[in-house]
């Protein structure tokens, strides 16, 4: 993602857009959604001369795909996002409280867009991802998706009233304590 600005050179004021196709580079994510290396990234940038440098504002459209943090079902949408970076001269000294590498250089007449759409991109993207806000995610019991069976759920018994099961040779819980409650019931009469 290489672009020559040696067209603007040092006039401040003169401006050029750019509108291209690029393919996405690798690594243009976070672990759950990001962007397939090799996709097409749209740009639409605007390319301006100023004094110390070119500033490149503007859009960069790409689709990006992954899956929902609570369910894992696929999502997929075109993700407009914002750059804006002033990339410096190669001889322009570094300024107070700005460390070297944090300033973008254009070097031999050539800007690299690749570290600024990857700061645009990576920030942008949700680091919990969900298909749509009210995703109520999978079971913990069995995994069944909650957004399908809204009325899914399972019997939790309590495990002190196991050993009553083994009693009355019956292998429901609830039924052991049926049995329980209706002998406390006689012994109290």
């Amino acid at each position: 993602m290489v672009f020559n600005v040696k067209d603007l050179g040092r006039s401040p004021g003169s401006m050029r857009t750019l509108e291209e196709q690029v393919s996405a580079p690798g690594d243009l994510g976070v672990a759950l959604i990001g962007v397939q290396e090799g996709s097409p990234v749209d740009l639409e940038l605007r390319l301006e001369a100023v004094h110390e440098g070119i500033l490149v504002s503007g859009s960069a459209f790409v689709h990006v795909a992954g899956q929902c943090g609570r369910c894992l079902e696929p999502i997929t949408y075109t993700l407009d996002a914002k750059v804006q970076e002033l990339f410096y001269y190669a001889d322009t000294e570094v300024f107070e409280g700005e460390e070297q590498e944090d300033q973008h250089r254009i070097e031999n007449g050539t800007i690299d867009l690749e570290p600024v759409l990857r700061d645009a991109v990576v920030t942008t993207l949700p680091f919990q991802p969900v298909c749509q806000e009210d995703c109520q995610g999978l079971c913990s019991e069995c995994g069944v998706r909650l957004m399908d069976n809204p009325d899914h759920h399972h019997e939790v018994l309590d495990p002190r009233w196991a050993a009553l099961a083994g009693l009355t040779g019956s292998s429901d819980v609830e039924d052991a304590f049926a049995a329980s409650t209706e002998s406390d019931k006689r012994e109290e009469s």
